[in-house]
């Protein structure tokens, strides 16, 4: 059992941060690495990448958007309440070392898991230029604490509502024309947004990294419901991921398989609230 030191309700409250107490995980787990967890002994297992960590505490800290039963359930919880399995660190860690000058783009829920990487990116002695977006202003998260991380950090909103009206890639095409010394990039957030960062950034040769979310169910690589196309070839998010190159990744069928239980989790959750 796993207790929550502390929730904090963001976006409307479709968003949510919790902090763990998890001790054994907080010391061994590294930026990109991810959970699974299981909110009680009937509930099904999702996959979250950790958003923060507080090693002398023992604490990790997730946020996760309300898109099913599960995640509903989880919002319904509170500090002092416990989840039933935490497992971890699952996947691989991202490759964090000192390049120089590197972008990081996020949008959406992905800004936490961006968090975590642009810390660690920091810590290692890179200039830190970031890009986070949301649909409204209400909808973002983390800006504070990026803002604190970041040597330059530029905000849109898809509706204009704060920040720079337009998607993630308006400012990144005019960072990628005024500054060469990109070295690498990080990019993570919903399909369609990496998809769309990667093929400006492949235009302009940068070196882009995404942190891939497709359907998972094991974690351990041995159920291949996480499979992805990378480069030709069937690797699986769990274990080879969940960072790859976003220019070797198919976009385009990574989006039908996220898409094939769109209904049933809405209908779950429909199902739950009644």
């Amino acid at each position: 059992m796993f207790e929550i030191i502390r929730k904090d309700e963001m976006a409307k409250g479709t968003i949510v941060r919790f902090d763990i107490n998890a001790p054994n995980i907080a010391q061994k787990i590294k930026p990109g690495q991810f959970i699974i967890l299981r909110v009680n002994e009937t509930g099904e297992r999702i996959p979250i990448t950790i958003a923060d960590v507080d090693r002398l505490g023992g604490i990790i800290a997730i946020i996760v958007q309300v898109v099913g039963k599960t995640t509903a359930l989880m919002r319904s919880l509170k500090a002092g309440d416990f989840i039933k399995d935490v497992v971890g660190p699952l996947g691989k860690p991202s490759p964090i070392r000192k390049l120089g000058t590197v972008l990081v783009v996020g949008g959406g829920t992905g800004i936490a898991i961006l968090h975590h990487i642009t810390k660690a990116m920091k810590e290692a002695g890179n200039t830190v230029i970031g890009i986070i977006g949301a649909r409204e202003k209400d909808m973002l998260i983390l800006e504070d604490e990026m803002r604190l991380l970041c040597d330059e950090l530029i905000v849109t909103t898809d509706d204009g509502s704060y920040g720079i009206k337009g998607f993630v890639t308006l400012p990144l095409e005019k960072y990628l024309e005024e500054r060469k010394d990109i070295k690498e990039i990080y990019a993570i957030g919903p399909i369609i947004m990496m998809k769309n960062v990667c093929k400006i950034t492949k235009k302009y040769g940068v070196k882009t990294m995404v942190s891939l979310n497709p359907v998972m169910v094991d974690g351990t690589g041995m159920c291949g419901c996480c499979r992805v196309n990378i480069n030709g070839e069937t690797k699986f998010c769990c274990i080879d991921g969940p960072d790859f190159d976003g220019h070797q990744v198919d976009f385009d069928e990574l989006e039908k398989r996220n898409s094939m239980y769109l209904k049933d989790e809405k209908d779950s959750l429909l199902f739950s609230i009644k």
